[in-house]
Parts: structure tokens; C-alpha cells; sequence
């Protein structure tokens, strides 16, 4: 099997059966992101202790690319530190921008797949939707002094300015 065969069965995979795909109960932290030019719409939620990413499921509806991209952040953000979490989001930005290195790019394991992403223009907003909703709700909590401590509830809705380009 060649390599795109792989990637594509791994992006297939995770759209067709998602292991996060779910509502969740009592989330410590909740986000809808929005990519308006093609009409991804998700909802994720995280649940943070203690500083760490304790769970995490996702709601909504979009194409293969932006369900499978949040399904395999998930797969590698639970268990993580929140800081881990923003890490490999940079990491996972750098690899669509196409300057991140090949050891970065296998640091995000599944999500690695999606690294031909970078020659797709119409698909880089896909492919980021869940990765910068995941980042703008970590940043919002930490910026309003809630340090992990799964106390809050960040709820909204919105786009961010990498959909507007």
C-alpha cells in the first residue's frame, strides 16, 4: 500500500467512525468554531483537571477533512497538559504552513497524515478548524485566570480570523 493510500485510509477512518464524535456531559470547556466559506460547523469540548486535557468529544457536521482532523487532535491532545496541547497545535500549523520538520510532523502521529494539506488551499480552513478552536478556548480560560482548574465554562460561538482569509 503507498503511503497516500495509508493517509487517505487513516482521514476515511476517522470520518466515518469517529471515536469522539459525541455530546459530553459537564464539560469544563465548550467552543463552537465555524469555517463560514464551506459551511463546517463543530462544537468541542474539553475536559480539563488538574492542568491536563481529561477528555474531549466534538459535535457537528462538515466535510471528511475537518471531522477527521478534530478526531485525531483529540486522539492526541487527551491525556496532554493543556500547554502540551497548544505545542502540537503550533506544530500541526507549521505542518499545513509547510515549514515543520519531518520529527515535528511525527510528533502528531495520525494527524501527520494530513501534511498534504499544505498543497490543498481549499482545505487548510478545513483541516484547522478543530486545531484553532481547541487553541482560542485553551487561551481564552488562561487569559481569564482559570488555570486548568475545570471550574469554567467558555461557551460561544464565532469565527476566527483564519476562516475570514
Amino acid at each position: 500500500m503507498e503511503l497516500k493510500e495509508l493517509y487517505r485510509e487513516i482521514l476515511n477512518e476517522h470520518n466515518i467512525n469517529p471515536g469522539h464524535k459525541a455530546p459530553m456531559e459537564n464539560p469544563s470547556l465548550t467552543l463552537q468554531g465555524v469555517n463560514p466559506s464551506c459551511g463546517d460547523n463543530i462544537t468541542l469540548n474539553l475536559r480539563i483537571e488538574n492542568n491536563i486535557i481529561t477528555d474531549g468529544s466534538f459535535t457537528g457536521s462538515g466535510c471528511a477533512v475537518s471531522q477527521a482532523s478534530v478526531d485525531m487532535m483529540l486522539d492526541l491532545i487527551i491525556g496532554k497538559p493543556k500547554d502540551e496541547a497548544l505545542k502540537l497545535a503550533d506544530t500541526f500549523m507549521n505542518m499545513i504552513k509547510g515549514t515543520a520538520t519531518q520529527e515535528q510532523i511525527e510528533t502528531l502521529d495520525e494527524a501527520g497524515s494530513l501534511a498534504d494539506i499544505a498543497h490543498m488551499p481549499a482545505r487548510v480552513k478545513c483541516a484547522v478548524l478543530g486545531w484553532h478552536t481547541m487553541q482560542d478556548m485553551i487561551k481564552h480560560d488562561e487569559e481569564h485566570g482559570n488555570s486548568g482548574s475545570g471550574n469554567s465554562t467558555l461557551s460561544g460561538t464565532g469565527t476566527a480570523p483564519h476562516c475570514e482569509k
